[in-house]
């Protein structure tokens, strides 16, 4: 009987072991976010068809609405999770929204915003792509309309992603990983490999995806999970996400991760390079030029959080169980140094 338990329990964690908790994650996201998407399409019936056909001046709009009903979804079923399973506080997932992660979000927003900059300058430089309109956007929609509901869905999509991949599953899996045969370190990176690896696979379905775009993507997994496991929290992921998918898309006018959300952009392209390079219908992402950004975008990271924090460690209090609702650390972690935020 206590092998059964102890199969299921924690006893000195006092909640469900870390397969288990995904397990009641799943049945309570997955019914709230089929709710939240049958909303859309009773309110809205036209905007989903619109994402059907992945085409129209509807199409953004649409994607937008269903992002953000996603997220909401997420949240609620984190802020359920968070405090009748993972017992932890909300802030714990990568949210403690203090003046250092504020500026580590703004670092975000600009290194990706730079690094997709300095792509198309690239691929401009070398004849891959040219120019041949401004201000495109679909009949029947006006171009600031068009880039309102693009900057809506990729804040959805960097916040949605981040907190899910990163917040969540990174989180709780270095903490199922966190044997006593190894350091928190090596649960930590485990968990950063393996929720990449997820990451990557789950983009496996997008338009034009190939296994080498799925391959660059669990690269990119691992370039928006080193500001997390560098910092504890998701201020430099959300930041780079949004702007790295927002300027790819909606100012360059690249594909984006095989999308057609670039359908509205301030610059009409046509790419001419090779694919192996450029990543073809798949977007910078799936090519060699992409991977390269993320190699100069980790290096930056990891500049950034050594000038801002004074130190590059990594974060070693992830792996380790939330405090007790008395507040006293459970008897498993180890004593550490780690970075606190603001510190310089």
């Amino acid at each position: 009987m206590d092998t059964l338990v102890w199969l299921f329990w924690n006893r000195e964690e006092r909640r469900l072991r870390f397969l288990w908790r995904f397990l009641v994650f799943v049945l309570i996201f997955v019914p709230i976010m089929a709710g939240t998407q049958t909303l859309l399409y009773v309110l809205a019936p036209g905007l989903i068809q619109a994402l059907k056909t992945n085409e129209g001046a509807q199409f953004i709009k649409g994607w937008a609405l269903s992002e953000w009903l996603q997220l909401i979804a997420l949240f609620i079923t984190l802020v359920l999770v968070a405090r009748w399973v993972d017992r932890r506080p909300f802030r714990d997932y990568g949210f403690a929204l203090d003046r250092a992660w504020w500026v580590d979000f703004l670092f975000g927003l600009l290194l990706g915003a730079v690094l997709m900059t300095g792509i198309f300058s690239v691929e401009y430089l070398a004849g891959w792509v040219k120019v041949v309109g401004t201000q495109q956007v679909p009949t029947g929609m006006s171009f600031s309309a068009g880039i309102f509901w693009a900057a809506v869905l990729f804040l959805a999509v960097g916040l949605f992603e981040e907190l899910l991949s990163r917040g969540y599953l990174l989180h709780n899996l270095a903490e199922g990983l966190n044997f006593s045969f190894w350091s928190p370190a090596v649960a930590l990176v485990l968990a950063w490999v393996l929720s990449s690896l997820v990451f990557g696979l789950g983009h496996l379905g997008n338009p034009n995806a190939t296994w080498v775009s799925t391959a660059n993507l669990v690269v990119a997994g691992l370039f928006l999970g080193l500001g997390y496991v560098l910092t504890g929290e998701l201020a430099i992921p959300i930041g780079l996400h949004i702007t790295w998918n927002f300027f790819q898309g909606n100012v360059f006018g690249f594909p984006v991760s095989g999308t057609a959300s670039n359908s509205v952009s301030f610059l009409a392209i046509e790419q001419q390079g090779p694919d192996l390079w450029t990543g073809g219908r798949f977007g910078p992402e799936a090519g060699l030029i992409g991977l390269l950004a993320v190699l100069i975008g980790a290096i930056l990271v990891l500049v950034w959080v050594r000038w801002h924090y004074g130190a590059l460690a990594l974060q070693e209090r992830i792996p380790l169980p939330p405090t007790t609702a008395a507040g006293q650390q459970n008897p498993t972690p180890i004593e550490q140094e780690t970075i606190e935020p603001g510190e310089a």
